[in-house]
């Protein structure tokens, strides 16, 4: 039976709404449970540092606490312990004892919790619900936009503040879950984004110029592949490709997967290009070239020549110039800077790495970069 339209439209508002809902019940469950922590632990870290006391009054606390509220979780020893941790990190997270998010909060949401995550329609219903909690609370918005989970996995692995504050602000931005936001804080991310060797500068307008630039890392760890000895360009490739996924999260947010070995036709001769990319948030292609060797400047040339033929063929007049990416297994910054020094076409260098810690076994018996080359020689000598 067809509904009629006007019943069709109650549905679909019904749904906004039990959506809205649930968000601001999420949000606010979060944020009142990550005050809560706080207020513990500054109250902790406050009595401690007054009246001298050691760690065994934790353990005190959390049995009283227990036997007071015996039906309350999270006041283990060591919870109470990272709550103290958690409001020593962040001593101005709240800022006076309200019970809502600042209504100025117009960043996006990310992980508020992975269930919450899920029944998210689109973004904009995060903003609807943030828009009607009312006066300022939290000093540093970005802390309340992710998991106490989150939060104690970031005190135990991150000491840093500088570098903390970095892996908490890409996780509210990206929405990453807590297993992703481990990924990234073992592959060294924070000493990587923006690592690369570039000509962004001079290529691109600001602010495209900064955005681009953060986009690359120096180097991509590729270590979910498993290769091989004897690998070349397209094992590389196919591998990528096959572990796309990955790859993706790899190389970052915003990357939409084009193809590869795509095809283009210049002059009646045939070219394919390694990978091609869209980045939604750049606005723009992105050509990325693999390279199993060392990185020689006649790279950058084909590279730009691709550059070219993608911003004439395919890139809308909406689009912003398109960017390149030259990934090998070695690179040479000051051969790099050289290279890239008068190209028009926005172009950066970057190394990647299969694994840091090779098994006992296996060290001094994988092939060097010169060894491979040599071999490659070979074979196209014997084919000659």
């Amino acid at each position: 039976m067809n509904q009629p339209i006007a019943y069709n439209n109650l549905i679909a508002q019904l749904k906004a709404e039990i959506q809205t809902a649930r968000v601001q019940a999420s949000l606010s469950a979060n944020v009142h449970l990550l005050v809560l922590y706080w207020k513990i632990g500054k109250t902790i870290l406050q009595h401690q540092q007054a009246e001298g006391w050691g760690a065994k009054i934790i353990e005190s606390l959390s049995h009283d606490l227990k036997s007071e509220f015996p039906d309350m979780k999270g006041i283990s020893p060591r919870n109470l312990k990272y709550m103290r941790a958690f409001a020593e990190a962040y001593p101005q997270f709240v800022q006076q004892p309200a019970a809502q998010i600042d209504k100025k909060l117009q960043q996006p949401v990310g992980q508020i919790g992975q269930q919450v995550v899920d029944q998210l329609a689109n973004q904009q219903i995060v903003q609807e619900a943030l828009a009607q909690f009312g006066r300022v609370e939290l000093m540093q918005a970005p802390l309340a936009q992710i998991t106490w989970y989150h939060h104690i996995t970031l005190l135990g692995k991150v000491k840093d503040p500088d570098e903390r504050l970095f892996y908490l602000q890409q996780t509210a931005q990206n929405g990453w879950s807590r297993n992703v936001m481990v990924h990234q804080i073992e592959s060294g991310l924070y000493h990587r984004k923006g690592a690369a060797v570039t000509n962004f500068e001079t290529t691109l307008p600001k602010p495209q110029s900064d955005l681009a630039k953060e986009l690359l890392k120096d180097p991509y760890k590729f270590d979910f592949l498993s290769l091989r000895n004897e690998y070349v360009e397209k094992d590389l490739e196919n591998a990528l490709t096959d572990h796309i996924t990955k790859f993706l999260l790899e190389l970052g947010t915003g990357f939409s997967f084009v193809g590869r070995q795509y095809a283009i036709e210049v002059g009646g001769d045939d070219f394919y290009i390694d990978l091609l990319f869209y980045h939604l948030k750049l606005r723009c292609f992105v050509v990325v070239e693999l390279k199993t060797g060392k990185f020689i400047p006649e790279y950058a040339g084909k590279l730009n020549f691709y550059l070219n033929v993608i911003d004439d063929t395919l890139k809308h007049a909406t689009d912003q110039p398109s960017i390149g990416i030259i990934i090998c297994k070695e690179r040479n910054k000051v051969v790099a800077e050289y290279a890239l020094r008068g190209m028009d076409k926005p172009i950066g260098v970057s190394a990647y790495q299969l694994t840091e810690n090779l098994p006992a076994a296996l060290k001094g018996k994988l092939p060097t970069v010169e060894q491979i080359e040599e071999e490659l020689k070979d074979i196209t000598e014997q084919n000659d």
